[in-house]
């Protein structure tokens, strides 16, 4: 369906609650669909000292659009970056059973009034691999569409790293995973004034197993809002959402999580937990966990959230050994987004994305 044939969403849908849909949109009149460029992309290894063996970038076919744009039919905010995208996409595609031997970097430069991306995810049966994409840029708006498919039996870690300057972001995912897929997907954020991310996964084949995890530095005046759907159709299938978000000055996030359980999908375990650490009086954090299940037989289904400052005792105990409030306060927050970031990926990974945190985190608290 396309956008100029779908209605404006209404506010009542906790999807755009805290979001409405006038305040992503690039321009003042929502019907329209401005000119739009594209975005800048990279891809290499992480350390840059080989090319990423079975990893490439390449334009997609009308094959590759009709099979990789697998849901959204109905989504507006789809609709609205295909739509901006004029029907051109790019397929990052990962041949059946690739093993790059460093973690694979995408970088997507995101330039001029307002930027646009459909990419387009084709992972191979048993491929392995660690893929960290990286959005930048300075552009006043930009839009980045992912769609696609983790192969059968694939090991992947899928980190988006937002890291744009002042401008708005709007980041949507529709992720398909194969039989017996092992994925683990995280995002960190610390970028774009206003961010608003669609997160959808789908389970549709039996054994798959998912891990979301966020790690957001929500700083000065900034707005996160992040909705994260997975939804369970067979049986036998695996998920934890755990998604941590530090709000400074006068920020303000939102975490949104849906776990949907359908009919017939035995055996499925799902598990929800937000935290938000508030750093300031006028930080404000939203969690919103939900769980929607329709099959009796299943192993597990929970879900939590917690707010609250940062520990007294724990400030106090830094200070005492010699460590400024400032510092004091900066190692906090960083373990307090490490707990998360430590399940992305290898310690290789895991050290690439500590260090952009916590350059983050020295420069604007």
């Amino acid at each position: 369906m396309a956008y100029s044939d779908l209605e404006v969403p209404d506010r009542a849908d906790h999807l755009w609650r805290y979001t409405p849909w006038h305040r992503i949109h690039p321009g003042g009149e929502i019907s329209d669909v401005p000119e739009a460029g594209g975005a800048v992309i990279d891809l290499h290894s992480l350390d840059g000292s080989t090319e990423p063996g079975g990893v490439s970038l390449e334009v997609a076919t009308a094959e590759d659009l009709e099979r990789l744009s697998v849901n959204g039919e109905e989504d507006i905010s789809t609709q609205f970056i295909k739509a901006l995208a004029d029907g051109n996409a790019i397929v990052l595609r990962v041949e059946r059973k690739a093993k790059p031997t460093q973690p694979v970097l995408l970088n997507i430069e995101c330039q001029g009034d307002i930027a646009a991306l459909h990419l387009l995810l084709d992972i191979g049966e048993m491929a392995e691999l660690q893929l960290i994409t990286r959005i930048t840029g300075d552009a006043g708006w930009a839009g980045i569409l992912r769609q696609g498919i983790f192969g059968n039996a694939c090991n992947v870690n899928d980190i988006v790293i937002n890291h744009m300057g002042e401008g708005r972001l709007l980041r949507t995912d529709g992720i398909h995973l194969g039989r017996d897929a092992q994925v683990k997907c995280g995002a960190v954020g610390s970028g774009a004034s206003r961010c608003k991310a669609d997160l959808r996964y789908t389970m549709d084949q039996v054994g798959a197993t998912l891990k979301v995890n966020g790690s957001i530095l929500s700083l000065d005046g900034m707005h996160n809002d992040h909705h994260v759907e997975i939804l369970h159709l067979a049986p036998q299938t695996y998920s934890r959402l755990d998604w941590h978000s530090a709000c400074a000055g006068k920020s303000r996030t939102i975490g949104t999580g849906m776990l949907r359980i359908e009919a017939g999908a035995k055996g499925a375990d799902a598990g929800q937990l937000f935290h938000n650490l508030l750093l300031s009086k006028d930080a404000e954090a939203d969690s919103i966990p939900e769980l929607e299940v329709s099959e009796n037989d299943v192993v597990g289904c929970g879900h939590g959230t917690a707010n609250g400052p940062v520990d007294d005792d724990q400030m106090f105990y830094l200070k005492t050994r010699g460590f400024s409030e400032g510092e004091a306060r900066d190692m906090l927050v960083a373990a307090f987004l490490n707990a998360t970031l430590t399940d992305m990926g290898s310690e290789v990974v895991h050290e690439h994305l500590l260090n952009i945190l916590t350059r983050d985190l020295a420069a604007d608290l």
